[in-house]
């Protein structure tokens, strides 16, 4: 970056406070198909870095969950399963089309009663501090324009003791692997994009966006200048996709 004034929106470098908005536009374009999207991107694989989150967040019957840029609220399902009509689940999302998809879908699917929405900023959390046992975050920190501004905003909101999971595409950890997933991202993530939502702009976008997040090593590291204790990170298919851990202490 030239200074702190400018990000980066994909591969172009940005105003910062243009950033915000240029995110809001994608996502305004791909809501619609999103979940359609996700399932033809990953042939499937992405329930299966999800249903590892679940499991990892140790969540119990009776407790506060918060996932942040939740968007079609497929972890808020199982969170609203898991926590019971004692818990609450807050899906939360900067987006208002992908929030009213994620509202939709699970009103449709009869979960009500413990599940509330919330248009939220990650880098400005609009709830009090030490309010949730968990935080999760898929597919949505390398949206985020001060990625560390918001892991400071989610340490606050925590409970002591607490865990933040950030679920994100990452760095593949074999050469030709790396070389292969670049060749998909490039090609034909945009053509599908094209196909399937009439946008191939912003699939280029997502695309470039992962290429653009720190690697594993680099978020550990930015979660531990945040606060956070104990943190690790779990590679999944061959670190296309890393699941990180924190703690508040």
């Amino acid at each position: 970056m030239s200074d702190q004034n400018t990000t980066h929106f994909g591969y172009k470098t940005v105003n910062s406070d243009e950033k915000q908005g240029l995110v809001a536009g994608v996502f305004h374009s791909v809501a619609a198909k999103y979940d359609l999207m996700n399932d033809l991107m990953s042939a499937g694989v992405h329930r299966i870095w999800k249903r590892f989150t679940i499991e990892v967040s140790g969540v119990r019957s009776g407790q506060q969950v918060l996932d942040i840029a939740g968007g079609t609220g497929d972890l808020a399902a199982k969170f609203s399963q898991i926590v019971g009509p004692e818990g609450r689940v807050v899906l939360a999302d900067i987006n208002e089309s992908m929030l009213r998809v994620g509202r939709d879908k699970l009103t449709d699917r009869g979960l009500v009663g413990n599940i509330e929405y919330a248009q939220a900023n990650a880098e400005a959390l609009p709830f009090p501090d030490n309010t949730f046992d968990c935080i999760t975050i898929a597919f949505g920190l390398r949206n985020v324009t001060d990625k560390d501004k918001a892991l400071r905003s989610m340490l606050r909101v925590l409970k002591p003791g607490g865990r933040l999971l950030v679920l994100e595409f990452s760095k593949p950890q074999n050469e030709l692997l790396s070389k292969a997933y670049d060749a998909y991202s490039f090609n034909l993530l945009p053509a599908m994009g094209k196909l399937i939502t009439n946008d191939a702009d912003s699939y280029r976008y997502l695309a470039e966006s992962i290429r653009m997040h720190p690697d594993q090593e680099t978020l550990k590291g930015m979660m531990e200048q945040a606060g956070f204790a104990r943190c690790e990170f779990h590679n999944m298919t061959g670190g296309v996709v890393a699941l990180h851990k924190g703690i508040k202490p």
